[in-house]
């Protein structure tokens, strides 16, 4: 399920909610809830539940629910070349790897060695724990 919640950023809620479902069939395994919002909105989630008060571009909420922020995800798409629905994507999967349990922090390079994996499968551009990497 995709719910944008913001206003300012304009994207193609079809295309995302698309990915989302072949995301939620052979990711996830099952249905995940994505609320599309606004930096203001998830700095105060990112505040409330990280302790870090600053916007960010997703969180991940167990069991099944993934925040996006639309203005994070128009900047990192326009810095790197691609659509908002592109970046929205990568985004999504990044955090449907959280919900089933990694961490790119901790793991020795798992969840980054299984969302390259994933995103190539998906055709999507260069995965965020590569970017980080880098």
């Amino acid at each position: 399920m995709l719910l944008n919640r913001q206003r300012r950023v304009k994207f193609r809620r079809a295309e995302v909610a698309a990915f989302l479902a072949r995301l939620e069939a052979d990711v996830a395994g099952r249905e995940i809830g994505v609320a599309v919002v606004s930096d203001a909105v998830i700095r105060r989630y990112n505040r409330r539940y990280r302790k870090i008060n600053r916007a960010t571009d997703v969180l991940s909420f167990e069991p099944d629910d993934l925040v996006i922020s639309a203005e994070t995800a128009q900047r990192q798409a326009r810095r790197l070349g691609h659509s908002v629905e592109e970046e929205m994507k990568v985004l999504a999967l990044h955090g449907v790897l959280h919900l089933l349990g990694h961490d790119h922090e901790r793991d020795r390079g798992e969840m980054a060695r299984l969302e390259r994996r994933w995103r190539r499968r998906l055709g999507l551009p260069v995965a965020l724990t590569e970017r980080r990497s880098a």
